[in-house]
């Protein structure tokens, strides 16, 4: 059986929501955050060496990464319906936008989370300082590309709501997170986006999933 090593409030809850709209028989084993930093508990490292999550675990096998493990899970439990075949026009769309979600838009919310901690983790003496360099950051670098990327989305998603096809798939789970993210935290008119999130909210797999892994809210 599949096993979710399930850190609270992270990106494996949408392991858990990809198990539910596969139907999949799986267990889920909850991890909590430290208080203190937020970071995973050390019983993670028992698993996995790098200790991070999102984790499954299959017999022996262990896998890690998001990316990896959506493709695992599919293709060992999908029936077509989560992703379009591999000899069809799509699929190519289909794994870009797989490895999109991690590789490119969820490094730049994960930077703009670091720096906006800055100014609250700093001494209080340099806490202007830290004000004055994330500012400069956001204005510079990371709110130009935030926005260059979350156009980029809000213009596929305008089509049919989807990122590969007019249908629910895998790679609109994988991006699930990173928009949710996004929602929360960045300000502008996207409703195509908004739309997605809230459709993907509504979803009952997706409401399973929020079921068996507990209290779930975006960090920061």
């Amino acid at each position: 059986m599949i096993v979710v090593h399930h850190l609270e409030n992270s990106r494996s809850q949408r392991i858990l929501w990809l198990l539910e709209e596969l139907g999949a028989d799986y267990e889920v084993r909850r991890y909590q955050r430290d208080t203190k930093t937020m970071l995973a508990p050390p019983e993670l490292k028992a698993v996995h060496p790098l200790g991070k999550s999102p984790l499954i675990s299959d017999g022996d096998t262990v896998i890690a990464e998001s990316g990896a493990i959506v493709e695992y899970l599919v293709e060992r439990f999908d029936d077509g319906a989560l992703a379009p075949a591999r000899d069809s026009a799509e699929f190519l769309d289909y794994r870009q936008w797989l490895h999109y979600a991690e590789g490119s838009i969820m490094p730049l919310l994960v930077m703009r989370l670091i720096f906006g901690q800055l100014p609250k983790q700093a001494p209080k003496l340099m806490r202007p300082l830290m004000r004055g360099i994330e500012g400069n950051v956001m204005k510079r670098f990371l709110g130009p590309q935030l926005d260059l990327h979350l156009d980029y989305i809000e213009g596929r998603l305008q089509g049919t709501g989807h990122f590969v096809g007019s249908s629910w798939s895998a790679a609109d789970i994988l991006m699930s997170f990173p928009l949710e993210a996004a929602s929360a935290r960045t300000e502008g008119n996207r409703p195509a986006i908004a739309d997605f999130v809230q459709r993907a909210q509504a979803r009952p797999a997706y409401q399973r999933a929020l079921e068996r892994g507990g209290p779930y809210q975006l960090l920061g």
